[in-house]
């Protein structure tokens, strides 16, 4: 029905809207980035240029920099910039920081994906089978693995699978970014620890849902166990899943940071790893807002993705299924 799509377009509306403070936060908070780090702006890239710190040089350098107005003043113009595409130039390089984020972000969705694709992978089968066999030893063994994901920090596992898979066994390369060979184990060390959380929701969704009474309806009609499973249990065994995933979205872009850095990978996370030692604020500016935008839109995705799950859940206090 028509107005069935106007109201979802009112629902959009309203929480672009609701984005909007949480954006001009977000700016603030990555704005004064440069207030608390430590160490005069203008003297940093003073000293990547090789210029003599003299005290009119940082004089000029301060004001072709903007820094020598009030706070408010440096922040709203700073702001328009960010508004017209300026995310200002790296200290280091002194390339366009838009372009340098740009020119890595391929790599880093790339990375995100494969370790999205690895965590599907290893925890629907670890979940599914822990509840179908529930106290088994699949269960058991299913439940030990999530453990162990959960516990070990992704560098950590990163090197030991170096050490095993690229070294000893010489089955795959060890760093760097090239053919899918080169992203198995990056999205392998990004993809176990976060299964290890998904693999346990969907078991205990599951284990919910197959209780249900449509579940047993089903099943005394004679229906499949597959279709029961996956068009009937999933389905609703799947809602858990996605609020996580939307706020567990923070670990996945965090992760790539640490991933990207053991296995040389080249993102956007190893560009802020390289920023953070070069003091280079300006890319880690560019970074945080990068990902904040990205988070605040999976989030509102992860919030129209409840409708298609379940049509009974209410967007804005009204049905919309």
């Amino acid at each position: 029905m028509w107005y069935r799509g106007a109201f979802l377009s009112y629902y959009l509306l309203k929480r672009f809207a609701t984005l909007i403070p949480v954006m001009i936060g977000v700016s603030i908070i990555t704005f004064l980035l440069v207030e608390l780090a430590p160490g005069d702006p203008a003297e940093i890239i003073l000293a990547k240029r090789d210029i003599e710190l003299t005290p009119q040089a940082l004089e000029e350098a301060r004001r072709l920099m903007g820094l020598d107005g009030p706070l408010y003043e440096r922040y709203l113009h700073w702001l328009r910039r960010l508004l017209s595409g300026d995310l200002g130039v790296s200290y280091s390089s002194g390339e366009p920081v838009a372009r340098e984020i740009l020119s890595r972000l391929p790599a880093t969705l790339e990375l995100a994906a494969g370790g999205l694709l690895a965590m599907l992978l290893i925890a629907f089968p670890l979940g599914i089978a822990a509840a179908l066999y529930n106290r088994t030893f699949i269960d058991h063994f299913s439940r030990f693995t999530a453990l162990i994901g959960a516990s070990v920090p992704s560098f950590y596992l990163g090197l030991l699978l170096i050490s095993m898979l690229a070294v000893h066994l010489d089955w795959l390369p060890v760093m760097g970014r090239g053919t899918i060979r080169h992203l198995l184990l990056p999205s392998l060390t990004l993809g176990f620890g976060l299964a290890a959380t998904y693999a346990r929701l969907l078991r205990a969704g599951l284990l919910e849902v197959l209780q249900l009474e449509y579940v047993r309806a089903a099943r005394a009609r004679g229906v499949r166990e597959t279709l029961v499973i996956g068009r009937h249990a999933l389905k609703n065994a799947l809602i858990p899943l996605v609020t996580v995933f939307g706020l567990s979205l923070g670990n996945l872009l965090g992760g790539t940071m640490v991933v990207e850095q053991v296995f040389a990978w080249p993102g956007v996370g190893r560009l802020a790893v390289q920023a953070i030692f070069n003091r280079d604020i300006p890319i880690l500016q560019g970074y945080a807002l990068l990902m904040a935008v990205i988070y605040v839109l999976v989030n509102l995705a992860v919030d129209l993705s409840y409708r298609y799950l379940d049509p009974r859940i209410r967007l804005g206090g009204k049905e919309v299924g």
